[in-house]
């Protein structure tokens, strides 16, 4: 009797189950499983040569580094807006929230093309190369890692800097949408009583805050970096594509595709999807201890 309540709950369960797994197979196993398949006709070799070659090899520096640069600074900022867009009334404040989605619902190609003619150097923010490759040269003089600094690059559109602020632009909507939810629900009754205690502003923050924020704060960072780390379209056009210095890994796939050389571009295709894999099955532990911690 028990088993047949509990199968009425949810009328239809075994057929939207069904229907989920197959759907998922079509759209998400189907092509993954056809880029190890390709790649597993290849020796150990050739799979090694086609992953690990010095071109390649700078692809991932470039893609991994600045992704990451990327979602860091957007959790930064990210936690900055959505805490102002919760806490504060302010006139347009409803601008400001729908301008949030702006990188959600512009098409790649045109954020690129329009970063581009921002930061090119005949563009609106043109006058702020100068002052970036002014910036980079004093680095170089005093950082005993000066090579760090020539590593930035010294212009901000065709250039490191560019993908940067590329990245940087569609991967804040992941941090911000991700915190909303949770500082909605975190009562401001929570900081006065940490204030009435004696609590500083700080210590509220430290203890208080963050430890309820910290679990969609790593969401929204590991949503932003795999966001960044697939990102073609507005990337492209303001990156200068140079091969050992700008190239971005999905464009290194691209033009291993337009040369033919199809198991080179899914060898790679490969080594960026397990890693991907590896990193969000990281981050999700590491959200998970973060729960539990909080919890003790």
């Amino acid at each position: 009797m028990s088993s047949r309540s509990a199968r009425s709950i949810l009328p239809g369960f075994g057929l939207s189950l069904g229907f989920t797994v197959a759907y998922l197979s079509i759209i998400v196993l189907l092509p993954l499983s056809a880029a190890f398949i390709k790649t597993s006709g290849m020796s150990w070799d050739a799979f090694v040569e086609a992953v690990a070659s010095p071109r390649v090899l700078a692809a991932y520096r470039v893609s991994f580094g600045i992704s990451f640069l990327a979602a860091a600074v957007n959790a930064f900022f990210g936690l900055i807006v959505a805490w102002v867009l919760v806490r504060y009334p302010f006139p347009g404040k409803r601008v400001v929230d729908a301008l949030v989605d702006l990188p959600f619902a512009l098409p790649t190609a045109v954020a690129g093309i329009a970063l581009t003619a921002i930061y090119a150097r005949n563009g609106w923010a043109g006058f702020l190369e100068p002052l970036w490759a002014g910036g980079v040269g004093r680095l170089e003089q005093w950082m005993p890692w000066g090579s760090w600094a020539e590593w930035l690059g010294v212009k901000i559109a065709f250039d490191r800097p560019g993908i940067f602020i590329a990245l940087t632009f569609i991967g804040l909507p992941f941090v911000v949408r991700t915190l909303q939810p949770v500082l909605e629900e975190l009562e401001p009754e929570l900081e006065e009583a940490s204030a009435t205690l004696g609590a500083t502003r700080w210590q509220t923050i430290r203890k208080v805050i963050l430890p309820e924020l910290t679990p969609a704060l790593i969401t929204g960072f590991a949503m932003a970096f795999a966001r960044a780390l697939g990102e073609y379209g507005s990337v492209v056009f303001i990156a200068g594509n140079m091969p050992m210095h700008s190239e971005i890994t999905p464009l290194l796939i691209i033009t291993k595709l337009e040369q033919y050389d199809y198991r080179g571009a899914t060898a790679i295709a490969v080594v960026m999807l397990v890693s991907s894999f590896v990193l969000l099955l990281l981050i999700n532990l590491l959200q998970k201890w973060s729960r539990r911690h909080h919890k003790i």
